[in-house]
């Protein structure tokens, strides 16, 4: 097997981007692949630097057997475009500061998340931070989803390529 990595990023690193980190490392830890797959997060913005993932966010995944406790924000650096294989954006705007910050020989490493739920390029995940329970409720039923099509993709890689 061959060894992977994914980023997923958002603003501030509190939300969408800390809980598509705990999802995906879960399924991942479920089917095997922990020990093939790096996962992280980052944010596009120094806000919430070092600060954990917010507490709603925590309160909802850990009901559905996701554990963000240990993950604490932290800003995107220019390492991480050399660092990760796959670099995927929870919305338009960090899409659009990856882009900027991105060197051009890893633009092919930039993805949407959205994208792998089918949605039209630049449709973002919402941010639930200004939202109710439900909010909260509703973007963890899309990155399960998300998450779980990027399985795929990520179970094709890493039995795929030449080690």
């Amino acid at each position: 097997m061959n060894h992977s990595s994914v980023l997923f990023v958002c603003n501030d690193n509190l939300c969408r981007s800390p809980t598509a980190n705990a999802v995906l490392g879960q399924k991942l830890v479920d089917a095997g692949l922990e020990p093939w797959v790096d996962v992280d997060s980052a944010g596009t913005h120094d806000f919430a630097v070092a600060e954990p993932a917010d507490i709603r966010a925590q309160k909802h995944a850990t009901r559905r057997g996701y554990d963000m406790s240990a993950l604490r924000a932290r800003l995107l650096l220019l390492s991480d475009f050399e660092r990760f294989a796959l670099i995927v954006a929870m919305d338009d705007a960090s899409m659009q500061t990856l882009q900027l910050r991105c060197p051009p020989k890893h633009r092919h490493k930039l993805r949407y998340f959205t994208a792998f739920l089918g949605a039209p390029a630049g449709e973002d995940v919402p941010d639930p931070f200004y939202g109710d329970e439900w909010d909260f409720e509703r973007v963890l039923d899309q990155i399960e989803a998300g998450c779980d099509a990027l399985m795929v993709t990520l179970q094709q890689a890493t039995n795929s390529r030449p080690e």
